[in-house]
């Protein structure tokens, strides 16, 4: 796009210019690039060689990365950047400001004001841009036998570019695990993961039970797709991950004989998710981790006056339908006995698909406590579906 002067972009990059001067600049996102080879990119403030820069990282439909340092200039040098994007989002200490153009051309600016009084007005926690130098310490290396196998990283251990935000994903699930260490078995562990697919986060618990905490794992991977439970057999044995099972067949049939400590799930489309919840939690799960995706069946039987004024916009209508059965979904386990939490699995920018549902069996919960919260699923799936009066 041809840079043509623009007040509204003007106002942008002096308060980027302000939030940098005041160490309050995190990172800008932008995207909707107008150069059709592009997909987005990510400024952001770094100290390199003592010298502070702006490092721009352009990420191109070919699944390549490409950097460039901002040193001076930075007026400039950001109305032409800014002038590329059509949607521009500043991540700040104090706020966020987002940027968009339409199509013809009409711009506008939102949270810009309350950051700018904010700025003038308030303290704030300064950016230590010199952290964005040091790598930061994943639970996994990249080295391990499982990510090489699976093609997530080369022979030499180095993740390879196309794979960088399935290793991040993959170790921020490990995280996840580490964080609920203490309320899992210290000895011995039986863990399922239902509608496995080609396994990444299986492979990578099965290496933190057994290769990290030292423990004696049994590990059985179920899934519908026969293919793919050959291949992942295939690749466990050649690992050596002896005690990792995988099962072809239907969740909704299998037969869990041996207990389980924990259950997860990556992904597990639509009601999918909700048949390993059961599963896991009739079968007195410890722990259940599980990422739901595609939901649709709310969606399509959502029939609540009181909401219409939502459910009239097929965009809002389906964003609403997500959260109100990832709510539900959390509801009915904690009618079960579970502590629920719903988390952020990782960065948003890697994945849309990003809520993580989290419950912990509870050791002791009132009878009276749970059939209230019984009562509560069944009256809000009425409600929902406009069956109360």
């Amino acid at each position: 796009m041809k840079n043509v002067k623009s007040d509204t972009r003007d106002k942008l990059v002096a308060l980027v210019i302000d939030l940098i001067k005041a160490k309050a600049l995190k990172k800008v996102v932008l995207s909707k690039p107008d150069a059709s080879d592009e997909i987005k990119s990510i400024l952001s403030p770094k100290l390199i060689s003592k010298e502070q820069v702006l490092q721009l990282e352009t990420f191109s439909k070919d699944n390549k990365a490409y950097h460039r340092n901002i040193k001076d200039g930075y007026d400039k040098e950001l109305d032409i950047l800014f002038s590329n994007y059509s949607q521009i989002n500043v991540v700040s200490a104090l706020g966020d400001i987002q940027f968009m153009r339409s199509k013809g051309g009409k711009e506008s600016l939102i949270g810009d004001k309350k950051v700018k009084d904010k700025l003038n007005t308030e303290e704030f926690d300064l950016v230590d841009s010199s952290e964005n130098n040091v790598k930061k310490k994943y639970i996994l290396s990249g080295d391990e036998d499982f990510l090489k196998v699976l093609g997530v990283s080369d022979s030499s251990g180095r993740i390879r570019d196309k794979m960088q935000a399935k290793f991040r994903q993959i170790n921020k699930f490990v995280e996840h695990i580490e964080a609920i260490r203490d309320k899992l078995p210290k000895k011995d562990i039986n863990i399922y993961d239902l509608c496995c697919g080609k396994s990444y986060l299986s492979f990578a618990v099965y290496h933190y039970f057994k290769n990290i905490q030292k423990m004696n794992v049994n590990m059985i991977c179920v899934d519908l797709k026969a293919d793919v439970i050959e291949y992942c057999s295939n690749l466990a044995k050649r690992i050596g991950f002896d005690n990792m099972e995988f099962v072809c067949g239907d969740i909704i049939a299998y037969d869990m004989k041996l207990k389980p400590h924990l259950v997860i799930s990556l992904h597990a489309c639509d009601v999918a998710t909700d048949i390993v919840l059961n599963k896991a939690s009739d079968n007195g799960a410890e722990v259940i981790l599980s990422t739901p995706c595609c939901h649709h069946e709310l969606n399509h039987t959502l029939n609540c006056q009181a909401l219409s004024f939502v459910s009239k916009h097929s965009m809002l209508r389906q964003k609403m339908c997500d959260a109100l059965t990832d709510a539900l979904r959390l509801l009915k386990l904690e009618s079960n006995g579970y502590k629920v939490d719903a988390m952020e699995l990782i960065d948003p920018e890697d994945t849309p698909k990003n809520i993580m549902l989290r419950a912990i069996k509870r050791k002791n919960v009132s009878p009276e406590r749970l059939n209230d919260l019984k009562e509560e699923y069944e009256q809000t799936k009425r409600f929902l579906l406009g069956e109360l009066k």
